[in-house]
């Protein structure tokens, strides 16, 4: 059963120590191990809850699959650039358990998503996927609407390889008339 809940509005799910550590550990994870992120050294737990912290006070949705009491996997949404021009627009981010202790699969984390920001102030959607051989990541991308509009080719350096870069975005919903937000 999947069981997704959003860290902002939901205080049964305020994430504490234990579940800092499990969030850190799947982060860990796929910076050690994979390229859909460029961070070469892991952060520590208190960098994460400073992170989540940043995220929860300006609002952006943060979303857990929880499983028998125990964050399993996680996506949350972060500002896309930090100039205010680009405030109704944020990019996407999803790590899944590699011990896979729940049955979510990355694709509900990411259409949760997409609905908790559509239904907030954001008009559009970027994500940014490390490594343009990350088909699959690519593909949940393409299904759940997403339109590939660039690649930045051998941009990171990582594993002994260079990576590229994959730009996708999606309208959330209806861009407003000019001069309002």
């Amino acid at each position: 059963m999947i069981n997704i809940r959003d860290i902002k509005t939901d205080p049964a799910c305020q994430p504490d120590q234990h579940d800092l550590a499990v969030i850190t550990a799947i982060y860990r994870h796929h910076v050690l191990n994979g390229t859909a992120n460029f961070e070469i050294e892991p952060p520590f737990s208190s960098e994460i809850s400073m992170r989540i912290g940043q995220s929860h006070a300006a609002g952006y949705p943060i979303l857990v699959d929880m499983h028998q009491n125990t964050i399993c996997d996680y996506s949350y949404a972060g500002p896309h650039k930090r100039r205010a021009a680009y405030n109704y627009t944020f990019e996407d981010s999803v790590y899944v358990s590699d011990d896979q202790c729940g049955d979510s699969i990355d694709g509900q984390l990411l259409l949760q998503l997409i609905e908790a920001a559509g239904s907030r102030d954001y008009y559009q959607m970027m994500a940014m996927i490390g490594e343009s051989d990350n088909t699959a990541l690519i593909r949940l991308h393409h299904v759940l609407g997403f339109n590939h509009i660039g690649t930045e080719q051998e941009i990171g350096f990582k594993f002994g390889r260079r990576l590229d870069i994959v730009y996708m975005q999606r309208a959330l919903k209806p861009a407003p008339q000019s001069g309002s937000t």
